[in-house]
């Protein structure tokens, strides 16, 4: 464990009022290191953003950083899911503003279950296209962090593993032989294209790689041990040759190098950990500051750098919206905000974190069947990305936080500075806590300032020979540097933010930042005065002892141009309140360097000739600036080219705004036509092709009760949404009731009519704060047979249930293989004999895929589909007060979008009605079931309609299907469309295939 001495240094510095944090650091080479790159990297550069080059590259790492081509990288990464966005066109959308926001990389699961809808039967077409994905990734200069299971977790149905594995024979996620031989045919279809985009190679950007996924289990017995070793070799032997890793599911320090048998290979294998800590708590020290070891994070495996796979970045909420008091996701990001973000994900950065992933990024949405039962369709998360792709307020610290670590090299390779104790109070009330930090190569300090407290503290630093004010808000942290490069000049101190650097033309520009109103000062040494020129702001400058002072009020942009003091090029100096900051773009050329301020996103540049070329988006008119290498002369904004002049501060400044985004107008959803269904209740409907229930066996976690055949509806090949039972039996004589034991995720229910009469339904309870994370539920329900059914002949007892979906598998116990659907009947008052048969999902769609529709009678005949005739469906208007009536009703209706081509609209779905109204309603745009709405449940109202699934310029076919439950009236209520968000701009949008009947 690190030592803890006193900071002497602090000691007797009344004004000080801060709680310090740091230690002697070990030398820069440090124990081990890998051997699969240069074993000592020097602070530097970092890489440039990768691409499928066509060149080879080395990929290593020490106990710093990551190492690409010898140069030191902190990779700052986001996650986003492919398969939650439907639209392979927005996936390029979502990659842009994560480049442009600072993100360095861009992490993803691969879902075993939305890739294989049989045994052997493995897509990657259409939205399912991997291949596309990770290249878009490199176009857009973006790391990929692939991560393929086989195990996922995710909140997804089953955890991910596909639904027909939960009907098979061996335990998952051990070393069964049977497991493993899925499994193997299952790594063999990714990994088939996962090698065509190493960044090894040079034919992609895939960085990392993870096999399993917080395993947890097993982890010194021969069946987890011998599996992850499987895991390795089976990678390893299909052409993976990037540095592998696993999450570790806390700080356990479970399959640390050495842990497990690599095959012989040594330097490849990075141990990480996941951490989601409450916002409440004190951020966590999980490294440097810890209590060191192996339950101490990144201390676990300290030939590693720290590295944290899934940081929360929001938190999934439940049915019922127990976790967030009933506020959806708006919770998580009032509760995980940016303060949050900048408390935590500093915290871990001063304790040598330098391969982070924010979980999620983007969240998306889980449509058809895809969510794990424990969560509802919406999987925005709180994320810095909305559901509807916009950027919300988290995004600020996001985009400074990366582009400092691009910026500032020092931070790959940061240890304690010496003789400073961890966590040892000196004078004042202590409420800053303080992590000192150096770089053994340059001595550049890096501090990190966090402030636990509910309210602002403000003090002194002793920094650089002088006494800095610091203001830290409330439940809140900043980081600041001294020492650090600003191009050809270096910063002396400075109590406002560092956030970029570059050479632009003859310039150099440097980029800090803060709260609006703080009072900053910062110093640059200079040999001598130079001539400063407070170009904009409210600023002042002042020079001694070889530095020249510039104090300044962060409102908007604040510019101060400093030149001469023995350096030939001018330093500009950008001083911008958050607001601000998140409106300045830096983007590397291969011509050079540019910075472009003004537009609320910066998609591409380019420099051609003497033109700067650049794509982006507005929301409100703007103006726009670049800053560029010298001979620029042009400026084009979207193919648009501007007219434009020149500015004291170097720049070419447009003489206009740009526009801002036109109106968007949305129809009214009117036309309806209504269709009742379930034929399947009455008596006479044919089941002569439905499966007959004859199993006897089963290979379920869930036992069969004796005398009951097996009615699960897996064994029978249904794996997703609703499926219905129908038992033959005769003579009802004596029968008094009838009990039907079902197993479902959270939120199923069940429906019962004997001979067409119904008998009722029977719901799981809606989840509380401490039954949420329950995946499976099991209940009996119990109904009285109508006294005019008790005769002889032949009766029919038919049964709906709506499953939801398999539970996931955290603890390696099979639970994903919990029975969905009925698992016993029985009757009182008499002992009938009764033959059942079964229908679910019809064939998988091909396009949509097996996730994408159940077993109703309207989804097997296509009336979820557009193009299905529904000319003679009588119509309808809504919002509707149907009477009681337990079954399913459909409606449909169709409506046109003109949006501007030019325009990225984010449009969304509203359901509203009375909440004591108990029904719920599958939503089926241009057949895609683009999720499930419970009324009297919640908490989500508003339902995404991704671009390319909408056609924005064209036809949609919206198709509604209510399942009421007989207890109360039912809607819909209010159906209508909403505007999410509109920006003048978008991407180019590819229309996602939907066929009809």
């Amino acid at each position: 464990m690190l030592s803890r001495r006193t900071f002497t240094a602090f000691a007797g510095t009344a004004a000080l009022g801060l709680s310090l944090s740091a230690s002697a650091g070990m030398g820069s080479d440090g124990p081990g290191g890998s051997a699969y790159a240069a074993h000592t990297v020097p602070t530097g550069p970092a890489p440039d953003p990768p691409s499928a080059d066509g060149l080879p590259h080395t990929v290593g790492f020490d106990r710093y950083s990551l190492h690409v081509d010898g140069r030191r990288l902190v990779l700052w990464s986001g996650e986003m899911h492919p398969f939650r966005l439907p639209s392979p066109s927005l996936w390029r959308d979502v990659l842009q503003k994560m480049r442009a926001h600072g993100y360095n990389a861009v992490s993803i699961y691969v879902a075993w279950n939305f890739h294989s809808p049989a045994p052997g039967r493995y897509d990657f077409t259409g939205v399912r296209d991997l291949d596309l994905f990770l290249r878009q990734a490199a176009e857009t200069g973006l790391y990929v962090i692939l991560r393929p299971g086989p195990y996922i977790n995710a909140e997804v149905d089953a955890g991910g593993f596909p639904g027909w594995l939960t009907a098979t024979k061996g335990r998952a996620r051990t070393s069964d032989p049977t497991y493993l031989g899925y499994v193997d045919e299952w790594l063999t279809a990714v990994n088939r294209i996962a090698a065509r985009h190493l960044h090894t190679r040079g034919d992609g950007t895939v960085l990392l790689y993870q096999i399993e996924n917080e395993y947890g289990s097993y982890v010194t017995e021969p069946a987890g041990v011998d599996y992850m070793a499987h895991l390795y070799a089976k990678v390893r032997a299909d052409g993976i040759d990037v540095p592998l890793f696993h999450n570790d599911l806390g700080r356990n320090g479970y399959w640390a190098p050495g842990t497990f048998d690599t095959g012989g290979e040594r330097g490849r294998w990075l141990y990480g950990f996941d951490g989601y800590p409450d916002p409440d708590q004190i951020p966590p020290d999980w490294g440097h500051f810890g209590i060191g070891g192996e339950k101490g994070g990144a201390t676990a495996s300290p030939d590693t750098p720290g590295f944290i796979p899934e940081f929360g970045g929001g938190w999934f909420d439940p049915w019922g919206g127990a976790e967030f008091d009933g506020a959806g996701y708006a919770g998580s990001a009032r509760t995980r905000d940016a303060a949050y973000e900048r408390r935590f994900y500093l915290t871990n950065l001063a304790n040598g974190i330098t391969v982070h992933n924010v979980y999620m990024t983007f969240g998306g949405t889980s449509w058809g069947w895809l969510p794990a039962p424990q969560v509802y369709t919406s999987y925005d998360y709180g994320a810095a990305f909305d559901e509807g792709r916009r950027a919300t307020p988290k995004v600020v610290p996001m985009h400074q936080f990366g582009h400092l670590v691009r910026s500032v090299p020092e931070l790959a390779k940061l240890d304690r500075a010496e003789g400073v104790a961890a966590g040892s109070s000196s004078a004042g009330d202590g409420r800053i806590k303080v992590y000192h930090l150096t770089n053994p190569d340059t001595r550049a300090h890096v501090y990190v300032l966090r402030n636990d407290s509910p309210e602002s503290a403000t003090s002194t630093l002793p920094v650089a020979g002088t006494s800095l004010p610091v203001t830290v808000p409330a439940s809140d942290a900043r980081l600041l540097a001294a020492g650090i490069a600003l191009g050809r000049r270096k910063l002396a101190y400075s109590n406002a933010q560092p956030m970029l650097w570059l050479a632009a033309g003859r310039q150099d520009i440097a980029v800090l930042t803060g709260r609006a109103g703080e009072s900053t000062v910062t110093a640059v040494e200079c040999a001598s005065e130079p001539t400063v020129t407070v170009l904009s702001g409210d600023a002042e400058s002042s020079y001694a002892n070889g530095r020249v002072r510039v104090t300044a009020r962060l409102d908007g942009l604040t510019r101060v141009l400093v030149e001469g003091g023995g350096v030939q090029a001018p330093l500009l100096l950008l001083l911008a309140d958050d607001e601000t900051s998140v409106r300045l773009w830096p983007r590397e050329t291969p011509s050079g360097s540019v910075l472009v301020y003004g537009p609320p996103l910066l998609r591409t540049a380019e420099l051609r000739d003497s033109a700067v070329r650049l794509t982006g988006d507005t929301v409100e008119a703007t103006e726009l600036e670049v800053w560029g290498p010298d001979g620029v002369r042009e400026v084009v904004w979207n193919q648009r080219t501007l007219r434009v002049r020149s500015t004291g501060s170097g720049s070419l400044r447009a003489e206009e705004p740009l526009a801002g985004v036109p109106a968007v107008t949305l129809p009214t959803l009117d036309g309806w036509r209504r269709q009742a269904e379930n034929p399947e209740s009455e008596p006479g409907f044919d089941d002569a092709n439905w499966t007959v229930a004859d199993r006897t066996s089963t290979f379920s976690t869930t036992a069969v009760p004796d005398g009951q055949p097996v009615l699960f509806a897996d064994d029978y090949g249904f794996h997703y949404g609703d499926v219905w039972y129908r038992g033959s039996f005769t003579d009802a004589t004596g029968t008094e009731s009838v009990s039907l034991a079902y197993s479902t995720g959270t939120q199923g229910l069940l429906m019962a009519w004997l001979d067409g009469e119904p008998l009722g339904t029977h719901r799981m309870p809606v989840p509380d704060k401490k039954t949420v994370r329950n995946g499976s539920w099991a209940a009996t329900a119990a109904f009285d047979v109508p006294e005019k059914v008790r005769t002889p002949g032949t009766h029919v007892l038919s049964v709906l249930v709506r499953r939801m979906q398999h539970d996931m598998d955290g603890k390696a116990l099979d639970t994903h293989k919990v029975a969905r659907g009925l698992t016993a009947v029985t009757f009182a008052g008499a002992s009938p004999s009764v033959g059942w048969r079964l229908q679910g999902a019809a064939a998988a769609d091909p396009v949509r895929g097996p996730l994408n529709t159940g077993g109703l009678y309207g989804e097997r005949s296509g009336w979820h589909l557009p193009g299905f005739g529904d000319d003679d469906w009588p119509a309808v208007g809504l919002p509707r007060a149907e009477r009681r009536r337990q079954g399913v009703t459909w409606y449909r209706t169709g409506f046109r979008l003109a949006v501007d081509p030019g325009v990225d609209a984010s449009i969304g779905l509203v359901l509203e009605d009375d909440p004591a109204r108990a029904y719920r309603v599958q939503i089926f745009l241009n057949g895609w079931n683009m999720g499930q709405y419970v009324n009297d449940v919640g908490p989500q109202h508003t339902f995404a309609l991704p671009n390319g699934v909408l056609r924005t310029r064209g036809a949609n076919t919206l198709a509604l299907a209510v399942l009421s439950d007989g207890t109360t009236e039912s809607g819909p209520g209010d159906v209508r469309l909403t505007l999410t968000g509109s920006s003048a701009g978008g991407v180019p949008v590819t229309v996602v295939p939907s066929p009809g009947p």
